[in-house]
């Protein structure tokens, strides 16, 4: 599998760029994706229409929007682009606008940029490396936080996910569960919620009783009868309606502490 410095080359990286609205953000974002020969300008389209479509669930955290689309034939390649923005625009979600780092992904399965996305999700879960990210003077300096080169300086775990519960709820003797993480494709925002909800359950000692799948709307439902929950946007749940099993909302799936107390709720601990 790909790395992630290479998937988001520094010649994907374009910092402080100029724009009107959440719209010309993404389509900022697509023009690199296409400048770098990673899809056709047909992407872009898609990347908005996908907003339109199920609205602001991409911006899955405090400043961050997440722009993708389903595989198609406008996908040359896997690959991404990161675009910092000059001024912050709102995408329309009532918890993490306004937006200013806009991250695409271009990918023309669901299997070839998971460990990429692991990574990615992993440094912007770290406060100290997230804000080294944002405040990075120059594309190269980003990409070399990106690629492991540079890092920012360690951050405390966050206390509430590193305090596991007396009552290990769901690790029974045989107990295996699974908890589905939902957006609307099952390729981008679903990772990154799959990614801390994982580090929670490590933290915990409960990773090997619950298993956590990253799925789209439309595979979820079928898939509901045989999870303990779903973790998702409000959007999403909202696309979702009642699927039988309690559906949770993560309003940032970047952080360790939102999703330590969903899953306190979810477990009744």
């Amino acid at each position: 599998m790909a790395t992630l410095s290479e998937l988001l080359p520094v010649d994907a990286v374009r910092l402080d760029v100029p724009v009107a609205n959440w719209r010309d953000a993404i389509r900022a974002s697509g023009d690199l994706l296409t400048e770098t020969g990673t899809t056709t300008a047909r992407y872009t389209d898609e990347m908005v229409e996908n907003v339109e479509r199920n609205g602001p669930y991409i911006v899955v955290a405090p400043g961050l929007a997440f722009a993708h689309a389903r595989p198609s034939p406008a996908v040359l390649h896997t690959g991404m682009s990161w675009v910092r923005l000059a001024e912050p625009v709102a995408f329309g979600h009532e918890a993490n606008d306004p937006v200013t780092l806009v991250v695409a992904l271009a990918a023309q399965d669901s299997a070839a940029h998971q460990s990429a996305m692991v990574a990615l999700a992993r440094l912007l879960n770290d406060p100290a490396t997230d804000r080294a990210l944002r405040e990075a003077a120059t594309p190269e300096a980003v990409h070399r936080i990106l690629s492991g080169e540079a890092t920012a300086a360690a951050s405390p775990t966050e206390q509430a996910a590193r305090d596991a519960p007396a009552d290990a709820g769901a690790s029974g003797a045989g107990a295996t569960h699974t908890i589905l993480t939902v957006c609307g494709n099952g390729l981008g925002t679903s990772l990154f919620l799959k990614n801390t909800l994982e580090q929670v359950l490590d933290r915990w000692g409960w990773s090997r009783h619950v298993t956590v799948e990253a799925t789209d709307t439309i595979s979820a439902r079928g898939k509901a009868r045989e999870a303990v929950a779903i973790l998702t946007s409000e959007e999403i749940a909202k696309a979702l309606g009642d699927v039988g099993i309690p559906v949770r909302v993560v309003g940032d799936f970047t952080s360790a502490t939102e999703v330590d107390g969903v899953l306190r709720d979810t477990y009744d601990v």
